[in-house]
């Protein structure tokens, strides 16, 4: 069975994320990166029903940056993963995540990998 691996990078959302009160009091920019490894019975053909379509992924990771004030980056990449591996096709998924404005010369960052056998339950 053929693996391709969709990337979603480069998602820029602005959310609240962090534990300090400057991080609390108003949302932030936040990169999102996510690489879907896909796993299909055959070489797909070419219509978007036969492969995994990232448009799901992109409107979910919205709808969590919406939904919740995160404290901690972990959080937010396992949610992301969880959203990704429920297309049975994903067989792993890895999600960075990286705080834009914490320092005006670095980004601080977060990246699993998880798989249908290391996914927390």
């Amino acid at each position: 069975m053929p693996d391709y691996v969709i990337h979603l990078e480069a998602l820029e959302v602005t959310m609240g994320l962090g534990i300090h009160p400057h991080e609390r009091a108003a949302p932030q920019r936040v990169r999102i990166d996510v690489a879907m490894t896909c796993r299909y019975p055959a070489a797909p053909e070419d219509r978007i029903d036969a492969v995994v379509d990232y448009d799901f992924l992109r409107e979910g990771i919205h709808t969590l940056a919406r939904s919740r004030h995160f404290e901690l980056q972990e959080v937010l990449c396992e949610q992301v993963a969880a959203l990704a591996l429920r297309d049975p096709r994903v067989v792993e998924v890895r999600v960075r995540s990286a705080k834009q404005d914490v320092y005006p010369d670095a980004r601080v960052g977060c990246e699993i990998i998880r798989n249908r056998t290391t996914r927390l339950q």
